[in-house]
């Protein structure tokens, strides 16, 4: 009996003897000493903190809002601030993997983001009227006003009248001078016209682009009161009646004051991001290849072979 007693206790000896035994003891020694004196250090290894602001929330129910719906209930508030919450790990971990680099599309957004942080930038430095008025006086060429007229017109169509459209609106010269602009006798005399007979404020600009350039120009060396022309267009020909034309003009300070300061800020906001741009690429060395008219003629792709272009994902 005494001998098998001796068994157990030989095998104990033998596994308490074991280095294997010992390391692992050691080790868990060592590492519940640590989590014991160490454990806030521990945690802040593991875990980062997410935390929403009053301000976050009440982005949050702004955003909801402006989607046309009722106030949100406390429990689509609580689903809100969970998704921004899951939104923002999400957001830390792809960073952490490196998802955002190489990423055109994230490069493009992030880029945008330093262009809007240089407009904040610009719209800090709040200028006094005395520095608006002085800006103004240097750039007062910028904002001159184009002359504008009021005018109507009796229109003489090559449709009907063919190339002798130009003989037609002569002959109606008579007819209608010495009589009121309006009257419905003057307006007879002419072939209906698809847009408007009758012109207010209008500017060379606006006059080109729906009659011609030519027609614009030629609008605007006319006098007022009396029926003169005519005038060719792409329509065909027009005797005109000026109302009323008044020429270009830079206005004064005080009449455009808050076009003054949105262009006095466009033009520091430009400034700005030049400012800026220059400073950050100072910090880069950038190199580039030398392309050639060669370069650019294998990227060409030959006309009708867009459709046989596939994209593939890698």
């Amino acid at each position: 009996m005494k001998v098998l007693s001796d068994v157990p206790k030989k095998k104990w000896q033998r596994l308490l003897s074991e280095p294997l035994l010992h390391f692992v003891v050691v080790g868990m020694v060592l590492f519940g000493g640590y989590r014991l004196f160490t454990p806030a250090a521990e945690e802040a290894a593991d875990q980062q903190k997410v935390s929403l602001t009053k301000d976050d929330v009440r982005q949050l129910a702004v955003t909801w809002l402006a989607q046309g719906r009722p106030a949100p209930t406390p429990d689509e508030m609580r689903s809100l601030m969970d998704q921004k919450v899951t939104e923002e790990i999400l957001f830390r971990e792809a960073i952490s993997l490196g998802l955002d680099r190489d990423d055109e599309i994230i490069k493009r957004r992030l880029a945008q983001k330093m262009d809007f942080l240089a407009a904040d930038l610009a719209t800090l430095d709040e200028p006094s009227n005395a520095q608006l008025k002085e800006w103004y006086a240097k750039r007062s060429d910028r904002f001159t006003l184009s002359p504008h007229l009021s005018f109507r017109h009796l229109y003489f169509s090559f449709d009907k009248h063919g190339a002798a459209a130009r003989q037609a609106a002569e002959a109606a010269i008579p007819t209608v001078n010495g009589k009121p602009a309006d009257s419905p006798e003057v307006a007879s005399v002419a072939d209906p016209f698809m847009f408007r007979n009758y012109y207010g404020d209008a500017t060379p600009d606006q006059m080109a682009k729906e009659f011609g350039p030519d027609f614009a120009k030629a609008l605007f060396t006319l006098k007022p009161g009396s029926w003169q022309g005519p005038v060719q267009s792409g329509y065909g020909w027009h005797l005109i009646w000026v109302d009323s034309i008044e020429p270009g003009r830079i206005p004064a300070f005080e009449e455009i004051t808050p076009a003054v300061k949105s262009a006095w800020f466009d033009e520091r906001y430009t400034e700005v991001k030049a400012n800026a741009l220059r400073e950050m690429r100072s910090r880069y060395v950038v190199t580039l290849p030398t392309v050639t008219a060669d370069d650019l003629q294998e990227l060409a792709v030959p006309a009708g072979a867009g459709a046989q272009i596939e994209l593939s994902a890698q």
